[in-house]
Order: C-alpha cells, then sequence, then structure tokens
C-alpha cells in the first residue's frame, strides 16, 4: 500500500514513516520543508504526484502556549492545512486519516469523553483543531477523524524526554497533578492509523489513547522510576505552574469504539518503556 503523510517531521509522522516501512508500505512523509499544507496548490499537486492509496495527515501546530499568541498561524495548519489535505483527497477519492486531540473538550464531564460529546475547548489550540474537524468533514465528509492525547515518541520533543533530561540534572521536579489524561506512544498510534488505513468503512470519528489515565505528575514518577533516578517528584496544583494556555482538568478519552473494530490500545507504561529502553 502506498500511504502519503503529512507532517512526516513530528512525532507521529516519524512513527509513521518507521512503522510503516516495517509492514512493507511505501510511505511517503512530507515535513514541513517539503510539504507547505498552508498552500492548497502545493498540497493538491503532492496528493496527485503521490499514488497514494490513502493520505495520514500529522501535520499540526502544536505548541500549545504559543498558540495563545499565534492564533492565525495555528488555524493556518491546524484548520485550513486539514481542509486543503481533505479537498484534494476527496478530489481523487483517495481515503484521508484525520488526526485530531483531546483538547477539543474543555475537561469538565467528569467522565471520559466518548466521540460524540459535544467539543468546547479552553485553548486556542483546541479551538483551531476543532476547526480543522469541522473543515475536514466539510471537504472531505468520508474522511476517519481521530482524536488523541499526549503523545510522546521516539522522535521530536515531547513531555517524557524532557522530564527525563531534567531529572538527570536536578534533585527535585514540581509537576502538575490535578490535570487527568492518557500518554499515547507515538508508535503505537502509528500502528492503529496503519491498521486503519487498511480498513474500508471506517467510523468517521474515533478515539484512541494509551490505556489508563494518569496525571503529568503520574507519568513525571514513572519516568523517574523507570530510569532509576532519586529525583523527587513533588506533586503540586495548575494554579502553582500557570501557562498561557488553559488545559482541562480531565481529558480521558473513551476507547470503546476503535476496540469494537479490533484495535486495542497497549498500556501507556508499554510503550513508556519502550521508549526509555531505546
Amino acid at each position: 500500500m502506498r500511504i502519503l503523510v503529512a507532517g512526516g517531521a513530528g512525532q507521529v509522522g516519524a512513527a509513521l514513516a518507521r512503522r510503516g516501512a516495517a509492514r512493507g508500505h511505501a510511505v511517503v512523509a512530507h515535513g514541513r520543508s517539503s510539504l507547505d499544507v498552508t498552500s492548497s496548490t502545493a498540497v493538491d499537486a503532492a496528493v496527485g504526484a503521490s499514488g497514494a492509496d490513502a493520505v495520514i495527515n500529522a501535520a499540526a501546530y502544536t505548541a500549545v502556549d504559543r498558540a495563545e499568541s499565534e492564533r492565525e498561524a495555528a488555524l493556518a495548519v491546524n484548520s485550513g492545512g486539514a481542509a486543503n489535505l481533505a479537498t484534494a483527497c476527496r478530489a481523487r477519492g483517495v481515503p484521508l486519516l484525520h488526526i485530531s486531540t483531546d483538547y477539543v473538550f474543555d475537561g469538565d464531564k467528569g467522565a471520559p469523553y466518548v466521540e460524540t460529546d459535544r467539543v468546547h475547548p479552553i485553548n486556542v489550540y483546541g479551538e483551531t483543531k476543532a476547526a480543522g474537524e469541522v473543515a475536514v468533514r466539510a471537504a472531505c465528509p468520508d474522511a476517519t477523524i481521530v482524536r488523541t492525547s499526549w503523545v510522546f515518541g521516539l522522535e521530536g520533543a515531547n513531555f517524557v524526554r524532557t522530564i527525563a533530561r531534567l531529572a538527570r540534572a536536578r534533585p527535585e521536579l514540581r509537576v502538575v497533578a490535578d490535570q487527568h489524561g492518557c500518554p499515547t506512544f507515538a508508535d503505537d498510534l502509528a500502528d492503529a492509523l496503519l491498521d486503519l488505513a487498511v480498513r474500508a468503512d471506517n467510523p468517521p470519528l474515533l478515539h484512541y489513547c494509551g490505556d489508563g489515565p494518569t496525571t503529568w505528575h503520574g507519568l513525571a514518577e514513572a519516568i523517574v522510576q523507570r530510569l532509576g533516578l532519586g529525583t523527587r517528584v513533588e506533586p503540586i496544583a495548575t494554579a502553582e505552574y500557570p501557562t498561557p494556555a488553559r488545559r482541562p482538568r480531565s481529558s480521558v478519552l473513551d476507547t470503546s469504539l476503535i476496540r469494537s473494530l479490533g484495535i486495542v490500545p497497549p498500556s501507556w507504561r508499554t510503550g513508556l518503556e519502550k521508549m526509555l529502553a531505546s
């Protein structure tokens, strides 16, 4: 199978290239330098030239705090870029998988979010990703949108790499303990997306994340323990660590629907072990 990946230089895009090649797929992964998704002309040309059997959109503006002051830049990628890919895919009858986020929710539900829950983002990043979902659905009704959360991978900057670095340099870390979510290993997400890419008649919207909710503090503790470090990890409240963008208090995603397709997310702890062992 020939698969075009937009956002190929990011965590998920790089994982898709590796995992896709391991499965025998011909993966054409474009980073921002080779494909500017905000250019409809460039996107149309790339999709047309690729001869792809499926397109996976992993391109995104993911700087959550910076997005508060760069809304137009975030919107251009997360909504405009998504729309460009969706339009090009529909024009050629190519299936599209589009990655979205748990941050389209406000975190106030008090239970895991299912696909049919109303979106209500509380930061600009979430707003632009929610707008991207609407744009994709309008331009390519047959596309499959996959929401995920708290991604960490072998490539790129992420929470796991940051904590591992800081834990080696400091005797104590103070980490937020009142935000709840599900960490997701990029390789596991890539495998799920590749499974969906070879399926027909996927549901229009799915949730996928690592199995088991935790907090940023819980994840940090797991990292420090796995590395065998004596660094203390002190729990703090969100109010003690102010950021430009608000975060959902609990954005845990319900994965029952994707499990019903036979795609079962592994524990995030298993993914963490694989990453730290690499």
